[in-house]
């Protein structure tokens, strides 16, 4: 049979693109004449007809496979539910929006022919965003490949495709906090970028806004790296033996030459600074106890409401089952 080839399409409120989106990738499917090709819409709580324009486009479209979410869990958990029910020789990952155009895909097989188990989409220039979000995702992407013992490339998003034995090993990696482009460096397998200019939203509206976006660097920060409290305690102990020299230079001072009592407003701005330093590092503390409470609890990434397989996705699990494969993953 033919290689087949999965995309992971998780959408969230999408009405307004998935059509656009499914009459473009298609076009593109209709160039992998050599390939089986199936696309599979992760529809993640969404509140508007987004699952209703997947089903149509299930019912006229054999290539075309259901998952539903019980609720909204988040792009990385559809994600993980896309990967844990694609089939495909290889499986690639495209947001519903256009924004990634389709076309990449031929590059991404023809990379993945050539030898590499990853193939992912590097940005060169990003229309349609503004300078200061261009501006805060070209300063995370350097500060987290400083601070991360992981290679993360910069400038890239979760646009990419990846052969079956990385999504085998991506489907143990069972954390909670899922940054998604720390796991696919995380994996390791060889890989290359495929440049290309990111395009405008083809319609509807982003669903990362800037607080959004804090908390996912957050989730970066703080999933792939502990630099943060390394650096609590390089400060402590800096603060530590500085108050020490300055406590002996006080002590040696009013010992020679007396010492009268004054300096009220400067030991209030050093006790606040200090407290506000305290704190801010508490703070940290408590995001990294945050996600250790989130694993101990062991609950599933996503809970599935439905999933109608493509009937090419279908006969694939059919013929694994023969083989004695399991043709679907746990979602614990």
């Amino acid at each position: 049979m033919k290689k087949l080839i999965s995309i992971v399409v998780p959408a969230y409120n999408e009405e307004a693109v998935l059509a656009a989106f499914h009459t473009r990738m298609s076009g593109v499917f209709d160039q992998l004449m050599d390939y089986r090709c199936e696309m599979i819409f992760v529809n993640d709580g969404s509140k508007d007809g987004t699952q209703a324009v997947i089903d149509g486009l299930a019912n006229t479209d054999e290539r075309v496979s259901t998952v539903t979410l019980s609720r909204n869990f988040g792009k990385e958990a559809a994600m993980t539910a896309g990967l844990d029910v694609a089939q495909g020789d290889a499986v690639a990952i495209f947001d519903a929006d256009l924004q990634d155009p389709p076309e990449l895909l031929l590059q991404f097989v023809a990379q993945w022919e050539a030898g590499y188990d990853v193939v992912y989409a590097k940005r060169c220039q990003r229309d349609g965003e503004t300078w200061l979000k261009r501006a805060t995702a070209h300063i995370f992407y350097r500060v987290i490949k400083k601070l991360s013992k992981v290679a993360i490339p910069p400038d890239t998003g979760d646009c990419r495709l990846m052969s079956r034995r990385v999504v085998q090993d991506l489907g143990r990696l069972r954390e909670q906090h899922r940054f998604m482009k720390g796991l696919f460096a995380w994996v390791g397998y060889p890989s290359v970028a495929v440049s290309y200019r990111r395009d405008p939203r083809a319609a509807g509206h982003t669903k990362f806004n800037y607080w959004t976006l804090w908390n996912f660097a957050l989730e970066g920060i703080t999933s792939f790296t502990i630099a943060p409290l390394k650096l609590a305690t390089y400060l402590g102990t800096i603060f530590a033996i500085g108050a020490f020299a300055l406590g002996a230079w006080i002590i040696l001072k009013t010992l020679i030459w007396g010492d009268p009592v004054r300096g009220y407003p400067s030991l209030i701005v050093t006790v606040l600074f200090l407290g506000g330093i305290q704190l801010f590092f508490v703070g940290i503390l408590g995001e990294y106890l945050g996600r250790i409470f989130d694993e101990t609890k062991g609950r599933p990434l996503y809970l599935l409401a439905q999933h109608r397989p493509s009937r090419i996705g279908t006969a694939c699990a059919k013929q694994m089952t023969c083989h004695g494969e399991s043709p679907l993953r746990s979602t614990t």
